[in-house]
C-alpha cells in the first residue's frame, strides 16, 4: 500500500519526498517491543512462582543410624582370643626379688550353654629374675614359665556392650630356670629346678564389645604353681602370683 506524502507530513517513516511503505517495517518496529515485554513478564513470573512455591521451612537431610552392636547376642559356640601376657614369678623357694616375665595369652572356648563353656588356655612368659647372691657373679639370669590349662568358665552378667566371665583352668605350668646359668645348678642362685609342675589359674575376663564377632578383652588372673627343689633339704611350694594379658576376642560364626 502507497500513501501519499501530503497525508503524513508528521511522519518520518519515509523521507519528505513521498515514497513506499511497507507494513513490514511498521510491524517490526512495532512487534519488537512487544516481544520483549512479553519475555520480560515470562522471566518475571518463572522467577515469582520459584519464590513462593515453597511455603514451609526447608527439609533436614535424613540420617539412619547403624549400631554396631546389633548383632551382640551371646549365642556363640567358639571363640578365641590372643593377648599379650604379663606375669610376676618367683623362681626359687626363698628369693627376695621376683621376676617380671612378659609374653603371649591364647584362649579358646566352647559354650554349651547360654551361661556355661569350657575353656583351654596357653601361655608363654619369658624374662629375667633376680637371683640370690652367689661367687659366679650370675645376676639377672633369664628364665621363662609356660601353662597349659582348661576348666570351667561362667558367662555373668553382660549386655551389648560388654561381659564379665570368670573362670578355674587346671593343668600344667612347665618352668625353666636353669638355662641362664653358666652350667652352675640352680642352687647356687636358689631357683628351683626346671620342672612340670601342677599349676591353675583363677580369674576372668573382661569383655569390651566391638562388634558382633570382634571384642577387646582384659584378662586378670591369680596364678598358682606348685614347683620344688631337689637338693640340700627339698622343698615343695604353692606360690601365687598376679598375671593380666590384654588383647582380643573373635567369636565365630556358628551358634548353640
Amino acid at each position: 500500500m502507497i500513501l501519499p506524502a501530503e497525508l503524513c507530513p508528521g511522519s518520518r517513516v519515509v523521507p519528505s519526498k513521498c515514497g513506499p511503505v511497507s507494513w513490514v517495517v511498521m510491524r517490526l518496529r512495532v512487534s519488537f517491543p512487544v516481544c520483549a515485554a512479553v519475555a520480560a513478564f515470562t522471566l518475571l513470573a518463572s522467577f515469582g512462582s520459584g519464590a513462593f512455591a515453597q511455603t514451609g521451612p526447608p527439609e533436614s537431610p535424613v540420617y539412619v543410624s547403624i549400631d554396631p552392636l546389633a548383632g551382640v547376642h551371646y549365642d556363640n559356640r567358639y571363640d578365641i582370643s590372643l593377648g599379650m601376657a604379663y606375669d610376676h614369678l618367683k623362681a626359687g623357694p626363698t628369693l627376695l626379688q621376683g621376676s617380671n616375665l612378659g609374653g603371649l595369652d591364647l584362649s579358646g572356648s566352647y559354650w554349651l550353654t547360654r551361661r556355661w563353656g569350657v575353656e583351654g588356655s596357653g601361655r608363654a612368659y619369658l624374662g629375667t629374675s633376680g637371683a640370690a647372691p652367689n661367687p659366679y657373679n650370675i645376676q639377672g639370669p633369664f628364665i621363662s614359665q609356660y601353662l597349659f590349662v582348661a576348666g570351667p568358665e561362667y558367662l555373668g552378667p553382660h549386655n551389648k556392650h560388654g561381659a564379665l566371665i570368670a573362670h578355674v583352668l587346671v593343668g600344667g605350668a612347665y618352668g625353666k630356670f636353669e638355662q641362664d646359668l653358666r652350667g652352675h645348678p640352680p642352687s647356687v642362685v636358689d631357683f628351683y629346678n626346671d620342672q612340670l609342675a601342677f599349676g591353675a589359674v583363677m580369674g576372668g575376663h573382661f569383655d569390651l564389645n566391638r562388634s558382633a564377632h570382634w571384642v577387646f578383652r582384659i584378662t586378670p588372673d591369680a596364678i598358682l604353681t606348685r614347683y620344688s627343689t631337689n637338693y640340700g633339704n627339698r622343698v615343695t611350694q604353692n606360690d601365687v602370683n598376679f598375671a593380666i594379658s590384654v588383647g582380643a576376642e573373635y567369636r565365630f560364626k556358628k551358634k548353640r
